[in-house]
């Protein structure tokens, strides 16, 4: 079955960075887009950023874009998050989510999305 795998959450300060990843398995990695959500306390479920399925295009959510970066290794079935200058906002339950359509385009829709892990807090305060 999908599997979904989150892990590198923590405490870190403003300015600092973390790094999530994403073990998946159950499914052939390689041939869906995968993104990173997240959830603030008291907020609904935000779109963060994507990755095509070979890692050849990259998307992001203007709240993160040049802060932030996703990457994939389609070897070790893994997905990540590179989150460097972290803010107080930035604080926030992160999920990976899997696409539901074999080589579908990169979307923000989290409609689209048909498998997720249970998420890693990530926490930003000084």
């Amino acid at each position: 079955q999908v599997q979904l795998v989150e892990s590198g959450g923590g405490l870190a300060q403003p300015g600092g960075s973390l790094r999530l990843s994403c073990a998946a398995s159950g499914f052939t990695f390689s041939s869906y887009a995968m993104s990173w959500a997240r959830q603030a306390p008291g907020k609904g479920l935000e779109w963060v950023s994507g990755i095509y399925s070979d890692g050849s295009d990259t998307y992001y959510a203007d709240s993160v874009k040049g802060r932030f970066t996703i990457s994939r290794d389609n070897a070790k079935n893994t997905l990540y998050l590179q989150m460097n200058s972290l803010k107080p906002e930035d604080t926030a339950l992160y999920y990976c989510a899997k696409d539901a359509r074999q080589y579908g385009a990169v979307v923000a829709d989290l409609y689209e999305y048909d498998y997720w892990g249970q998420g890693t807090q990530v926490t930003v305060s000084s």
